[in-house]
């Protein structure tokens, strides 16, 4: 059986609900419009579902330049950037960069839904953020996605998940941007370069897995059993930590398309 793409996902705003697309721009930072914005506190440290779940239960539609914004019991919300506005030290895990400002509405907005002060910032094209030097080359980037600029997860790999569940979880509990059908359960951790239609990709790293897959995406709650983490953790725990799917960085621009076959390369 070949491999081939079986689902893409974006994530517009870092955390929040994604969107599900049968083909993406593959660009030097992922896909184009993935983890664009951000959600920071009042001193520009990044805000994720780790602490705030409900995050996920936000929804965002292409609206011209920026998003409508929708979320339970909350009226629906232009976001915009605000390039006159000061732009914004944010901070997303050892990474500080220079942000653009959403737009005042937008983070009463937000702060009105999460329960505490808080506000969005927008990565432009003049706001950069590299790869760190341990997995990538000089000159590579990444959006506000935790470290690199795409994640992949076979199909397979998930169904051994369920298999060991009481309740299966829907692959989006791990937000992959790549989902791959046709392969042997976790066969992408034996990979060290891919071509997905016409596009090379460097595997450069496991995903180490936390608390974050435990949100209930339908309720924006944390699994009080610790589900599907805890499982995860009798059999894919390593000194490391849990690790499930990998990390790709793109040597390649253009269009990747459900249903594009994989091939492995190294």
């Amino acid at each position: 059986m070949i491999a081939r793409v079986s689902a893409l996902h974006v994530y517009p705003i870092k955390s929040c609900a994604p969107w599900t697309v049968d083909e993406a721009v593959v660009g030097p930072r992922g896909f184009d419009g993935d983890r664009r914005w951000m959600v920071v506190d009042a001193q520009g440290r990044f805000i994720t579902a780790r602490k705030q779940p409900r995050l996920v239960l936000i929804r965002a539609e292409a609206a011209g330049a920026g998003l409508r914004l929708q979320a339970p019991a909350m009226p629906s919300q232009r976001l915009h950037a605000a390039p006159d506005l000061p732009r914004i030290s944010a901070q997303v895990w050892e990474s500080t960069v220079q942000a653009q400002a959403g737009c005042p509405e937008a983070d009463a907005w937000i702060s009105r839904f999460l329960g505490q002060s808080a506000r969005f910032v927008h990565m432009d094209a003049a706001c950069v953020r590299s790869v760190s030097a341990d997995y990538g080359d000089e000159g590579d980037e990444v959006s506000f996605a935790d470290g690199f600029p795409l994640l992949l997860i076979s199909q397979a790999a998930l169904d051994g998940l369920n298999e060991r569940l009481a309740m299966p979880v829907p692959m989006l509990r791990f937000r992959p941007s790549l989902v791959v059908a046709g392969t042997a359960p976790h066969a992408e951790d034996d990979w060290c370069r891919i071509r997905v239609g016409a596009i090379e990709f460097d595997v450069v790293k496991p995903c180490t897995r936390c608390v974050f897959t435990t949100v209930d995406l339908e309720h924006g709650t944390f699994d009080p059993a610790g589900e599907p983490l805890k499982t995860l953790m009798g059999y894919r725990r390593t000194p490391k930590g849990v690790r499930f799917g990998q990390n790709l960085i793109p040597r390649g621009r253009g269009v990747l398309r459900v249903g594009d076959a994989v091939e492995v390369l190294q």
